[in-house]
């Protein structure tokens, strides 16, 4: 059976070429290997399929915010640990090595900047810190940045990716959702423009507080959206859940987002939204003013 076997020769061997692991990365939706700087300068969505990976909250920030004009603010906020919790291991130890990954030490950047020219006061949770929860202190920027949009009357951005509240602040972790919801209240009442951008995934806490109450919710593509989990869902009601299910597509369909936004796209969509709700002229029109 020798002649099935095909004899491995020293062209072969040599033609093999040792590249390091972080070079490529294989598209989970469509399995095309992909080189890592291509997809890092096409903000991590597929070329070929249109797939969005996941972008953290840097990436976010230099996607919307115009080059130079990002200010961030609050970023010695720290979370304690009121309940001195202990599960796998001391939730000391688990802010201490999430901040130890993290430049920003938590799982929000807030600041101000301007997009397409528009000042804007901007959150942008990032969910490689502790899963992007909802700690007393992710709540506190945002509800600063809130605050900021009240007193510069600037329109208000949040950027959500999230696996809900942290559990390991117990209390302290829920009442964020009627800290933020409350402040995005008052800017409702003022007039001033909020809009919520959620991205995969957004679920938990988040969701059921400021991700969803936006003057305008818009979303990425297939991005998961929910609170409860799917699974969690269909041991509960016993019933098997229809396919897409809290993913962008189906939450739009079923009137609970208004748009669904390419990445690539995303920062001129939202310009034109806040230009249509500030009653700014469009760019081309600004420009034929100026002239």
């Amino acid at each position: 059976m020798a002649w099935f076997r095909k004899p491995k020769t020293r062209l072969q061997a040599s033609d093999k070429r040792d590249l390091p692991g972080d070079v490529w990365e294989k598209c989970p939706r469509c399995g095309e290997i992909l080189y890592r700087e291509k997809l890092k300068e096409n903000w991590q969505v597929c070329p070929n399929c249109g797939h969005h990976h996941r972008l953290n909250a840097d990436g976010y920030v230099s996607l919307l915010i115009d080059e130079g004009t990002f200010r961030e603010t609050d970023r010695d906020l720290r979370s304690g640990d009121p309940l001195q919790f202990v599960d796998l291991k001391p939730y000391r130890e688990r802010l201490a090595q999430a901040e130890r990954k993290n430049p920003h030490g938590e799982a929000v950047i807030t600041g101000d900047g301007k997009l397409e020219g528009i000042p804007v006061c901007l959150g942008v949770m990032d969910f490689s810190f502790i899963g992007g929860s909802m700690g007393s202190v992710v709540g506190e920027k945002l509800a600063r940045a809130g605050l900021r949009s009240l007193e510069t009357r600037a329109p208000l951005l949040i950027v959500s990716a999230s696996g809900g509240a942290r559990m390991m602040e117990g209390i302290f972790s829920l009442m964020q959702m009627a800290k933020t919801s409350a402040v995005l209240s008052r800017l409702a009442e003022e007039g001033i423009p909020y809009i919520a951008i959620l991205t995969d995934p957004t679920t938990g806490g988040v969701t059921a507080s400021y991700a969803m109450l936006g003057d305008v919710n818009v979303a990425e593509p297939q991005a998961l959206i929910g609170f409860a989990g799917p699974r969690v869902i269909e041991q509960t009601i016993k019933q098997e859940l229809p396919d897409g299910f809290q993913r962008s597509e189906f939450l739009l369909e079923h009137g609970m987002l208004d748009l669904i936004v390419d990445r690539r796209k995303m920062k001129a969509e939202i310009a034109r939204v806040l230009r249509h709700m500030l009653g700014l002229p469009a760019p081309e029109e600004f420009a034929g003013a100026e002239a």
